[in-house]
C-alpha cells in the first residue's frame, strides 16, 4: 500500500470479491452475478487484461496483416496479379486499437449489465486466519473491501532474462514489441516458445529478416515433437534463420540496433525480443499467507488455496497459460463458490489441463489437445493433408496425428490431436470434443464431414483408423 495513502475511507460487503480483471478474473465475475452473487471487480489497469490489451488479440491481429502480406506476394500462384506495395505500421497500429477497443467497450458493457461493481485500484489481499478482506488503493485513496470468498486473478509478466534490460525501442517485452510505429527490418528473438514464434512468423510475413534462438534441443519445446519439428521446417522454408540449442550471452543495445551474443556469435538487428515465457503475479499474495510455489499460488483441483475463502485462477496457477483456460477457470471457480454458498445444486467438474487445446498461430498454425505422440500404450495415425481437397486448393501442406490407445490390437479411444496446417486452431474444437469424451475411430468415422473442407481431415483419420479409408491408401 502506498505510504502517502489516507485512512481508509469507507468499507463495503460482497459475496465474493475478485482480484484482476483479465480472462480469468472477469469471467469469474460474470458468472457469480449470474448466479445471484454481489461481486466487486478490483483492476488497476483496463477490463480485459494482458489477452485483450498486449497478448492474445493484438498479436494474433498482427498475424493476420501478415498473412495478408503473404497472400499478396503468394497471388499470382492462384491467377491473380497483385502487388504488395507497402506496409504500413501506424495503419496496422490503428486496426488492431480499433479491434481492440470495440471488445473492451463489449466486456465492460457486460459488466456493467451484469450489475457488477468496478473497483479501480490495486488491491491487497489480507486475512485474519477466517476471513478474506482485500484493501483497494488509487492514489491517495483506501477502500476496504469485504467478502466471504475472494478469486486471486492477477495474471502473470513476461519473464526476463539476465543480460536483456528493456528500453522500449531497441530491447523488448511482446507488450512493447506490438506497439511499435513501424515493423523492424531485422529482428533477434530470444525463446522459440509460443510467443517467440508467433512473432518470428508475423515479422516475417512482413518483410523483415528474423531470427529466432532457442536454448532447447528443438523449437516450440513444450510441444508434441513431430509437429513442432514439422512447424521448424517451414518456418525456414519462409527464410527464418533458426537457431535450436543455442545459450543467450547478453546483447548490447545502441541507438541505431542491438548486438546479440549467442552460442559464440553475434548477431546484429534493428531490435531483439525477449520471449522467454511468463512469470505469475503471485508473490504479493504471500505476505497474507497465501502458499505459494515459486511464483505461482498452490491451489487444490478445486482451486482453493491454503486460506479460507480464498481461491486462483487462471496464469497464477500452475499449467499452460492461456486465455481460455483462465476463461474455464473462472465460470468454474464462480460455480464451485456458488456451490459451497448453497447457490448451486450440483458441484461443478474442474477444468482438465490435458483436455485443453493449445494453438501456435504462426503460419503454418500448429494446434494440439490432448497426450503427445510416443505416449506409452498409445499408436499414432498419421494423416497428410496433401490428401484433402481444401488443403489443394489453398495451396497449404499440413498433417493431423491422431494419438489413440490399442484395445486387442484394435485402434481404442483417442486420446490426443495434433494439426499441422491452415486453420488448425479452428480444426482443433471438434478435435477437443473427440479427445474430451474418449472417442473411438468407429463412433467420429460415423460422423458426415462437409466437401470440400479441411475439418475432412479428422474425418478421414478417423475413416482410417476404423477400417474403411477413403482417400488414403491401406
Amino acid at each position: 500500500m502506498s505510504s502517502t495513502a489516507a485512512e481508509t475511507t469507507n468499507t463495503d460487503s460482497f459475496d465474493l470479491i475478485v482480484l484482476g480483471g483479465g480472462s480469468a478474473g472477469y469471467s469469474a465475475a460474470l458468472r457469480a452475478s449470474e448466479l445471484g452473487m454481489a461481486v466487486a471487480l478490483v483492476e488497476a489497469d483496463k477490463i480485459g487484461g494482458t489477452c485483450l490489451h498486449h497478448g492474445c488479440i493484438p498479436t494474433k491481429a498482427l498475424l493476420h496483416s501478415a498473412e495478408l502480406a503473404e497472400s499478396i506476394r503468394q497471388a499470382e500462384r492462384f491467377g491473380v496479379s497483385a502487388t504488395l506495395t507497402g506496409i504500413d505500421g501506424a495503419a496496422m497500429l490503428e486496426q488492431r486499437a480499433t479491434v481492440i477497443a470495440n471488445l473492451h467497450r463489449g466486456v465492460r458493457g457486460l459488466i456493467r449489465a451484469r450489475k457488477v461493481t468496478v473497483v479501480e485500484g490495486r488491491g491487497e489481499l489480507r486475512h485474519d486466519g477466517s476471513h478474506p478482506s482485500v484493501v483497494v488503493t488509487e492514489g491517495d485513496q483506501t477502500r476496504t473491501l469485504r467478502a466471504a470468498h475472494v478469486v486471486l486473478a492477477t495474471g502473470a509478466r513476461s519473464r526476463m532474462l539476465p543480460g536483456a534490460v528493456l528500453d522500449r525501442r531497441r530491447v523488448l517485452d511482446s507488450t512493447q514489441a506490438l506497439a511499435l510505429p513501424e515493423v523492424p527490418a531485422s529482428a533477434v528473438i530470444i525463446g522459440g516458445g509460443v510467443i517467440g514464434v508467433e512473432f518470428a512468423s508475423a515479422w516475417a510475413g512482413l518483410g523483415a529478416r528474423v531470427t529466432v534462438l532457442e536454448a532447447a534441443d528443438r523449437l516450440l519445446p513444450s510441444e508434441d515433437e513431430p509437429s513442432a519439428k514439422q512447424v521448424d521446417k517451414a518456418l525456414r522454408a519462409r527464410g527464418i534463420d533458426i537457431r535450436v540449442g543455442t545459450r543467450f550471452d547478453g546483447i548490447r543495445a545502441s541507438s541505431t540496433g542491438v548486438e546479440v551474443a549467442a552460442g559464440g556469435d553475434r548477431i546484429t538487428a534493428d531490435v531483439a525480443l525477449v520471449a522467454v515465457g511468463r512469470v505469475p503475479n503471485g508473490e504479493p499474495f504471500a505476505e497474507a499467507g497465501v502458499e505459494l510455489d515459486g511464483s505461482w499460488v498452490v491451489t487444490d483441483e478445486r482451486l482453493a488455496t491454503n486460506l479460507p475463502g480464498v481461491f486462483a485462477a487462471g496464469d497464477l496457477v500452475a499449467g499452460p497459460q492461456l486465455a481460455h483456460r483462465g476463461f474455464a477457470h473462472g465460470i468454474f471457480v464462480a460455480e464451485e463458490i456458488a456451490h459451497r454458498r448453497g447457490r448451486l445444486d450440483d458441484a461443478p467438474s474442474p477444468v482438465v489441463d490435458a483436455w485443453l487445446p493449445r494453438v501456435t498461430y504462426c503460419h503454418p498454425q500448429l494446434a494440439s489437445v490432448g497426450v503427445a505422440t510416443g505416449t506409452p500404450g498409445t499408436e499414432t495415425y498419421l494423416y497428410d493433408l496433401a490428401g484433402n481437397g481444401r488443403a489443394q486448393i489453398l495451396g497449404e501442406r499440413g498433417q493431423v496425428r491422431v494419438v489413440h490407445r490399442v484395445t486387442d490390437g484394435e485402434p481404442g479411444e483417442v486420446v490426443g490431436i495434433h494439426i499441422v496446417g491452415p486453420q488448425a486452431g479452428d480444426l482443433i474444437s471438434e478435435a477437443q470434443l473427440i479427445v474430451g469424451w474418449q472417442a473411438m475411430p468407429t463412433d467420429v468415422a460415423d460422423l458426415v464431414h462437409a466437401h470440400p473442407t479441411l475439418s475432412e481431415a479428422l474425418g478421414e483419420a478417423h475413416l482410417a483408423l476404423a477400417g474403411k479409408p477413403l482417400h488414403v491408401h491401406r
